[in-house]
């Protein structure tokens, strides 16, 4: 069911007033290390199958569709700078963020969900415990700090993958192949991204943990809380890459 025009708005200033309370809650104590930690095996360790199987064959993938472009050019040898600039500056960053999106993101929401439906988190404010700083900071922190590390295991993998395709179907040598690729990388491009993951981690932690807080209807609403995590988060990922790749775009002419 869409949402009304207030609605929209009122979504729109709840999850900046999260942002901005999580974000405030940072520096204050007690900081909970433990629980950082704890997110932070479970969203980078956790996540690095998918994410190392996601990066080799899209990069093998798109070694294979690109080869055939450049082939009608006669520079099939550009096929490792063209896979490296591809992973490095949009596909790695993105594809990285929705896989994580999809594993780590539907965890959040219905893990706080089943906390709010179960009275836990009203438990935990009666304690004098702030449900922000246990709850939302750590999962902030850890996503912020473990996005761009998978993104650089997914753009790795990706190269691994166009490699092993160059060598192996198109008969390019390794050392053409990674010569192109390390020659054809630029340091804004290293920057823009790791500074991707970066805005990405953030917005999948807010609206996922956005989505759990404000669960209703019991154990229904916690699937419905799950899919809506997973659904907003992946698109405004993929919104904010638009503007972030403007954005890096203009300041690297």
């Amino acid at each position: 069911m869409p949402l009304s025009p207030t609605a929209a708005v009122k979504e729109v200033q709840d999850v900046s007033l999260l942002a901005a309370k999580a974000f405030g809650s940072i520096f204050r104590r007690p900081h909970y290390v433990r629980d950082i930690l704890i997110q932070m095996e479970l969203i980078g360790v956790g996540s690095l199958a998918v994410v190392m199987l996601t990066g080799f064959f899209t990069g093998a993938v798109l070694t294979l569709q690109t080869s055939k472009t450049l082939s009608t050019f006669g520079a099939v040898g550009y096929t490792g700078a063209l896979v490296a600039v591809s992973l490095v500056r949009e596909l790695g960053p993105v594809l990285a963020s929705l896989m994580v999106a999809g594993r780590v993101g539907s965890g959040i929401a219905s893990e706080l969900g089943s906390m709010l439906v179960t009275e836990q988190i009203n438990a935990m404010r009666a304690l004098g415990t702030d449900p922000i700083k246990k709850l939302v900071v750590p999962r902030l922190l850890a996503t912020i700090s473990m996005l761009p590390v998978i993104t650089i295991v997914a753009d790795a993998m990706g190269i691994l993958g166009g490699l092993f395709t160059s060598v192996f179907v198109l008969n390019i040598t390794p050392n053409l192949y990674l010569n192109r690729a390390w020659d054809s990388l630029r340091y804004m491009d290293l920057f823009g991204g790791l500074l991707k993951p970066l805005v990405f981690g953030a917005t999948l932690a807010i609206v996922s943990c956005h989505c759990g807080l404000r669960t209703y209807g019991g154990t229904q609403g916690v699937g419905r809380s799950t899919t809506q995590a997973v659904v907003a988060s992946s698109i405004l990922i993929i919104v904010s890459d638009l503007f972030l790749t403007r954005i890096i775009l203009a300041y690297t002419r």
